[in-house]
């Protein structure tokens, strides 16, 4: 396992680690599933400082993939990096008993843990959702965590219903990406569920209010500069995590500016990292939409050292126990981000 991230006393515990990031799926030129690429992107994104990658996600295109095919991934990962990160199998379907055989499947795949998205288009109401959850996480041994994003589920998990979840000693997190910090406040107050910002641009607010981690995008290209962001918070050291948090800006609002598995599979390949065409009915960056991603990495602060210098008193002050805790291998993020807007 990659060593603990220093100076971490004033974070709350984090079981799946703090720096996490939803990995792409790397497909061929003719859409199938690269399986070198994904072990070699798993590398390096372990290497650029991530504790833990959740594969099969949103991100990695889960809706377009066959069982045999997430089955496949989650063994190529686990060889790849298990035994230095800890891999978290999206299991989420609209479809409970589905959902069920994918939570055993990745059991018997050697997950760590399962990320389960609340069940989308059918949105059902709570006690459907309660329901569901549970049956989850009655379903294996794994520690599960709850992924609340209403904007693509369709509904909210609602605070109560948290509340309740948070009851059942396998539901132990969740990537938020409700974008509600009064909501997850609450639920961060009444629980011991450990809250992972789901939402880059809210990664520092969630924080602020409880947070222990982050399971990001952008991470793909900017781990370093996110993972340096937790630990200066976590060190105390707010006017560095700020200062971090705004060179991180532009490259939070250029994966997003469409939707963010194109403009992260876009960034990548401009680092000459595994990535492919996206699966339809996704369609791949434009020439003008990797014209304006370039230039928005290209604002971005990508080197912790950098972003760190710009911090003001709080921030010089933290930069030299920041250099101390560097990001491991912040240069090589560094490197695909200069790639990338080259």
């Amino acid at each position: 396992m990659p060593a603990s991230v220093a100076g971490m006393s004033a974070l709350p515990p984090a079981p799946f680690g703090r720096m996490i990031t939803a990995m792409i799926t790397p497909f061929t030129s003719d859409g199938g599933l690269d399986v070198p690429g994904a072990a070699a992107l798993a590398e390096h994104l372990v290497d650029a400082g991530n504790e833990a990658l959740v594969i099969n996600g949103t991100t990695g295109e889960s809706p377009t993939t066959s069982d045999a095919e997430k089955d496949t991934l989650l063994r190529v990962v686990r060889e790849a990096v298990g035994g230095r990160a800890r891999i978290i199998a999206g299991v989420g379907t609209n479809d409970t008993r589905h959902t069920l055989e994918l939570a055993g499947a990745a059991e018997k795949a050697g997950a760590d843990g399962l990320l389960v998205v609340t069940p989308y288009y059918s949105k059902p109401p709570q006690a459907g959702l309660l329901a569901h959850f549970r049956a989850v996480a009655d379903a294996t041994g794994l520690p599960t965590m709850i992924y609340d994003i209403p904007g693509r589920s369709g509904v909210p998990v609602a605070t109560e219903t948290l509340l309740r979840l948070a009851e059942h000693p396998r539901i132990v997190a969740v990537k938020d990406a409700k974008d509600d910090l009064a909501g997850s406040s609450w639920v961060l107050a009444n629980t011991g569920l450990a809250y992972y910002s789901g939402t880059d641009v809210l990664n520092l607010p969630l924080l602020s209010v409880g947070a222990c981690g982050v399971v990001s995008v952008v991470g793909h290209v900017a781990a370093p500069a996110i993972r340096a962001m937790i630990e200066a918070f976590g060190a105390g050291e707010v006017g560095r995590a700020i200062a971090l948090h705004k060179g991180l800006l532009p490259a939070y609002e250029g994966i997003f500016r469409t939707q963010g598995v194109i403009l992260a599979k876009a960034a990548l390949a401009m680092a000459g990292l595994p990535a492919g065409p996206v699966r339809s009915p996704l369609v791949d960056a434009t020439e003008a939409e990797c014209a304006r991603l370039r230039a928005d990495l290209a604002a971005a602060v990508l080197d912790p050292a950098a972003a760190g210098a710009q911090g003001g008193a709080d921030g010089a002050a933290g930069s030299a126990g920041g250099a101390a805790s560097a990001s491991p291998r912040s240069d090589t993020a560094a490197a695909a981000a200069g790639a990338a807007v080259s």
